[in-house]
């Protein structure tokens, strides 16, 4: 009897000792690691401008496509890129990729332009759970004499992409570009007072607003 209850006992202990040694390393290494997750957000700017100030103001939208209002060869173009950590924890390291469609050169925004590739990336830095961050470029059409000969409208697709090592996501605009006809005279482009408050916006909201800098080719 004494031997059959010194056994059970031991065999209880044992089995308790386990239990409580498996949900200690439970507490310890088997908790999820948070879910990280990223939104990029594409626009881009309509040809058409208004005045507000002496000011012109810009209206950005998903997409343009031929059955809308249309860019001319030379005229200025706006891409608004809006970046938000999606996640409950913060993301360090966020990068940001722009790859520039062929028919346009980029002028103005953050980060550094590779001509060979044709890509502007940049880091954005760490963003806290939840947090918004936008970014300008600002590019150009082609002039006339630099479009296809054999064509009359070109649509383009501006691709955008934001990343981490755990979480990425990308977004395209699509505008249109149609090439003049002789004795029509081309649309008025942006003034300067436009480039001062986008550039200034910059610095102000994000202290990346700065002049592409082109990678030798």
């Amino acid at each position: 009897m004494n031997k059959l209850f010194v056994l059970l006992t031991t065999l209880v202990i044992a089995l308790f000792a386990s239990a409580h040694s498996t949900f200690a390393q439970y507490g310890q290494y088997g908790q999820p690691a948070p879910v990280e997750s990223i939104l990029i957000d594409k626009q881009v700017s309509k040809p058409v401008t208004t005045s507000k100030g002496g000011v012109l103001q810009y209206e950005y939208v998903d997409n343009l496509t031929p059955s809308d209002v249309r860019f001319q060869p030379g005229m200025d173009i706006y891409f608004k890129l809006r970046v938000k950590n999606t996640s409950a924890t913060s993301l360090d390291n966020v990068m940001v990729t722009d790859k520039v469609p062929w028919y346009l050169n980029p002028i103005e925004g953050p980060g550094t332009y590779d001509a060979n590739a044709r890509t502007i990336s940049f880091n954005a830095g760490t963003f806290a759970s939840n947090e918004e961050r936008v970014f300008y470029f600002k590019m150009q059409w082609f002039t006339q004499d630099k479009l296809p000969a054999d064509r009359g409208l070109m649509c383009v697709s501006n691709y955008a992409r934001a990343y981490t090592n755990n979480a990425s996501d990308d977004d395209t605009a699509q505008a249109c570009v149609e090439k003049q006809v002789l004795g029509v005279k081309q649309a008025p482009k942006a003034g300067p007072e436009m480039n001062i408050v986008l550039v200034a916006g910059q610095l102000a909201m994000l202290g990346l607003g700065i002049k592409l800098k082109k990678k030798s080719v």
